[in-house]
């Protein structure tokens, strides 16, 4: 999962002045999807789908109280899941887009809520999403991400809050809260897996990817060390399991066979059983046939000495 802020500029992402350049360039994807048949998605928040963009307009520009000419009005954000990430969420393009919302609403929002240490929930959070579909900027098969407009303030208008602040839980002084962006990508990363019961690679998490980009060299041969050791346990495993299948088919193989063999020879003793027991039948008819001839042999002897 890939999130970033993007940085204030003075075209798309001016975020000193109205948000309507933003929305507009968010929408930008809309007509090509339809004149090509495809599925789109309208802007959403915690609660709605598809939104009007005059309303996402509207509902942030009017929440800047107490806001300085050139402080920030709201911020851009991007949530950009991977092409395995995609795949745990859905078959079709519609089912990942519904996923992907459903991520916005019960991880992301509330742990960007949770981060600025001031007891905020989700519904305190205004944020308008739009989903784009677009793969022409990108090499990947999934490209599908999404796009967050987050007002400058909460719900109420009274709290400003920064994304882009360095203080972290800070308690004294002027500024009480902050924001920890590490820890923000740490918790939406973890409620991603659960949420969709994904089996993250080590390769693939943030504390890895963060650790090689911005850890000492220590720490990056602790992480690549580890990731080698993972590597050869799981070789192992995977030639413990073949072998064990290996021993299996033997077995079932000797099973088959001594089996077979009982059946051979089971039915050989009744095949004999059978022979001697005709043999013996042959035998007794005969031997009576004898007894026979013996007694009629004895009566004609019988009858010429009278």
């Amino acid at each position: 999962m890939h999130i970033d802020f993007a940085p204030p500029s003075n075209s798309t992402y001016n975020n000193a002045g109205s948000s309507r350049r933003l929305a507009n360039y968010l929408e930008h994807e809309d007509l090509e999807q339809m004149e090509k048949g495809l599925y789109t998605e309208g802007f959403f928040n915690l609660t709605d789908d598809n939104i009007y963009k005059s309303t996402v307009i509207k509902d942030i520009d009017s929440n800047i109280g107490q806001l300085m000419k050139t402080d920030a009005k709201f911020y851009a954000i991007h949530v950009s899941p991977s092409e395995n990430e995609l795949r745990a969420m859905g078959n079709t393009e519609q089912e990942q887009a519904e996923a992907i919302k459903r991520y916005i609403r019960e991880v992301f929002i509330p742990e960007y809520a949770k981060n600025f240490n001031k007891e905020l929930s989700e519904t305190d959070i205004k944020f308008y999403g739009k989903i784009h579909f677009d793969r022409s900027r990108s090499d990947n098969e999934l490209n599908m991400h999404c796009h967050l407009i987050v007002s400058r303030k909460d719900q109420s208008n009274k709290k400003k809050l920064s994304p882009l602040t360095n203080h972290k839980d800070t308690k004294n002084g002027i500024i009480k809260g902050g924001f920890d962006r590490v820890n923000l990508f740490q918790q939406a990363e973890q409620g991603f897996d659960k949420l969709f019961s994904y089996y993250r690679q080590q390769l693939e998490s943030f504390d890895y990817h963060n650790t090689m980009k911005n850890g000492s060299i220590s720490e990056q041969l602790e992480l690549q060390n580890q990731d080698f050791t993972g590597e050869k346990k799981k070789e192992v495993l995977q030639f413990s399991e073949k072998e064990n299948n290996i021993s299996c088919n033997l077995d079932i193989r000797q099973d088959n066979k001594r089996t077979y063999n009982q059946q051979n020879n089971s039915s050989s003793d009744s095949l004999l059983s059978i022979f001697s027991l005709g043999d013996g039948n042959n035998y007794d008819a005969k031997l009576a046939e004898d007894l026979q001839a013996q007694k009629l042999k004895k009566k004609k002897k019988k009858g010429i000495k009278r």
